[in-house]
């Protein structure tokens, strides 16, 4: 009788080994993810407008603007255009066809701070001043020549309250033994370096003529602007 109780007493202590550590095995790990995936992030701001933009305005003139700097100009179509921080380049394409030494042509709109001062140089060409409607442009125009090339500029400024709109135009000319020129090349390509040049001249003369103003961008009004909920 005895030996009966302890057989069922050591399949109870098994069966409850069995279920003790046989349920334990088939319980898989949990892995906690929390805070591993990245929320999607919306955001309610609204794009800025442009601050510069270029427009064709037919189909050899365009017209560049930057509503930043506050100003407008209108030039050749055939310029090749570069923004800086404090205005616009335009270099000016040279003819290849012709029989010249002119190595750079190039137009600048600089806006600044300040009283306009032209540069201080030794030898100025020629001053003037000219009206364009209600707006007054100060000009002066300079020459040089060091060794055998040729520097001409023509400069006009604007005074804005305390702002100063400065607009330069380069050229440089090379020695024509600089390019194996003799003889008769040598006064035609005097004479197409003039013409060159003056022509360019012109078109950043026109240039300036077309500036107008433009209204400076505003920012939004801090009542106005959409708080994310």
């Amino acid at each position: 009788m005895k030996k009966g109780i302890v057989v069922i007493i050591l399949v109870i202590i098994a069966i409850i080994l069995i279920v003790v550590f046989g349920g334990s095995s088939d319980k898989t790990p949990s892995t906690d993810t929390t805070g591993t995936s990245t929320p999607a992030v919306i955001s309610d701001a609204t794009p800025s407008a442009p601050v510069s933009e270029t427009t064709k305005v037919s189909s050899q003139t365009s017209e560049f603007q930057n509503s930043e700097l506050g100003f407008s100009v209108k030039y050749p179509t055939t310029w090749e255009k570069a923004e800086t921080e404090t205005g616009v380049s335009f270099i000016m394409p040279i003819d290849k066809a012709q029989v010249s030494t002119v190595a750079k042509l190039q137009a600048d709109v600089i806006v600044t701070p300040g009283k306009c001062a032209f540069p201080p140089v030794t030898t100025v060409k020629s001053r003037d001043t000219v009206k364009v409607g209600p707006l007054s442009f100060n000009s002066i125009t300079m020459s040089n020549t060091v060794q055998g090339r040729g520097y001409f500029n023509h400069m006009y400024s604007l005074q804005k309250d305390a702002i100063c709109y400065m607009f330069t135009f380069s050229s440089i000319t090379l020695d024509p033994a600089s390019k194996n020129l003799t003889g008769s090349n040598i006064t035609q390509a005097q004479n197409n370096n003039k013409a060159i040049v003056t022509s360019s001249d012109v078109a950043f003369t026109d240039m300036v003529k077309s500036f107008g103003f433009v209204a400076t961008a505003q920012g939004i009004d801090e009542t106005k602007v959409p708080v994310k909920k």
